[in-house]
């Protein structure tokens, strides 16, 4: 007699049958499949966070690279990966307000002139004067460094508490699209990105210098 369970089909995304393997091939292939494998491994989500939380204040690698492949390889967590990434980035935020507030010429300045911002510290103050808000809000959703926004928020003396609301809304909104895009697409590009790994590794590259670049020419 056949047993009902073993028609039951796994559901996907869960330890029994994941949700895709990568099977890409060539040298870059094998560095997507690596990411996609670590994505799924068990220390991913503490990376994932602690890249959240350093991004916001000083680390120069946007958590995305991670989370991405993660709602990827496990969709059905793609709300907690969001959630906590989150959670982690407003924590670094309040990080680079503190070196903008409390050690800016220490620290914080030597970040801004890295990014081109040596110098126009005035132009900021009158920026954040007028449309500080819609700074963080903007800037936030972009590729644009997020520990510029913070460390020039603490040097600026926002208003504390405008500035973690702020945060929460633009850093929520970024993550929860970003995990919303891939758990929803990820499956069903998984092998058109395999085929073609090299170009949208060139592509994920060519946006993200891209925003670095921003950062140093947008005054």
């Amino acid at each position: 007699m056949t047993d009902v369970a073993s028609l039951t089909p796994a559901t996907p995304g869960t330890p029994d049958q994941p949700a895709h393997t990568p099977k890409a091939k060539g040298p870059l292939g094998a560095v997507y499949n690596w990411v996609m494998r670590l994505a799924a491994g068990k220390h991913a989500e503490p990376a994932l966070y602690t890249v959240s939380f350093t991004e916001s204040s000083f680390f120069p690698i946007p958590p995305d690279v991670m989370l991405a492949p993660m709602c990827f390889a496990r969709p059905e967590r793609w709300v907690r990966y969001a959630f906590g990434c989150t959670i982690a980035s407003v924590f670094g935020a309040v990080l680079g307000y503190a070196i903008g507030f409390y050690l800016f010429e220490a620290v914080g300045a030597h970040i801004l002139n890295f990014f081109g911002y040596g110098g126009k510290e005035e132009e900021l103050r009158i920026a954040y004067n007028t449309a500080g808000v819609w700074i963080i809000l903007i800037k936030g959703l972009t590729p644009i460094p997020f520990k510029l926004v913070t460390i020039v928020s603490g040097a600026m003396a926002m208003d504390p508490l405008i500035f973690i609301a702020s945060c929460i809304a633009t850093r929520g909104a970024r993550f929860f699209l970003v995990a919303w895009l891939f758990q929803k697409f990820g499956p069903t590009l998984a092998p058109i990105i395999e085929k073609r790994v090299g170009l949208f590794m060139l592509l994920f590259a060519v946006i993200l210098i891209g925003g670095i670049a921003a950062a140093a020419l947008i005054h």
